[in-house]
């Protein structure tokens, strides 16, 4: 089964922050973090990425690699993720430091982009907050 990772998004506020950071890239991005997964294979069993901007999970990317990079006290891990973001249902969450592990019987269901009239991601964590979605 697959192993999800949870991770603050320091320096974008939305998701089209995030995209325009990497804006010409259709590449797998590389996220670096100091400590590599010691459960990185179960990770890589269809695992994905959620992302939180400012105290909301909003999306979430496909991971694709792990690695550890360097030796020792200079070692750092390099997670490679789908330059795809699926935008999930807006969920609260808090802040922490570094990155979690998320269980998927905690994750919230993807958005279906399909529909219409895509709703407002103000009022989609409005009502998420209010538990009427």
């Amino acid at each position: 089964m697959a192993l999800h990772m949870l991770r603050l998004c320091v320096g974008c506020d939305t998701i089209e922050d995030l995209l325009a950071y990497h804006q010409d890239t259709r590449e797998p991005w590389l996220l670096h973090t100091r400590m590599s997964p010691k459960r990185a294979d179960e990770l890589l069993d269809g695992g994905s990425l959620y992302r939180i901007f400012k105290g909301m999970i909003l999306c979430r990317q496909q991971i694709l690699g792990v690695r550890t990079v360097g030796e020792h006290p200079n070692a750092r891990c390099e997670i490679t993720l789908d330059p795809e973001i699926i935008r999930v249902a807006p969920t609260p969450r808090r802040a922490f430091q570094g990155w979690r592990y998320f269980d998927p019987k905690d994750v919230p269901p993807d958005l279906d982009t399909s529909a219409d009239g895509e709703i407002p991601m103000e009022l989609a964590r409005q009502l998420r907050e209010a538990g009427a979605w």
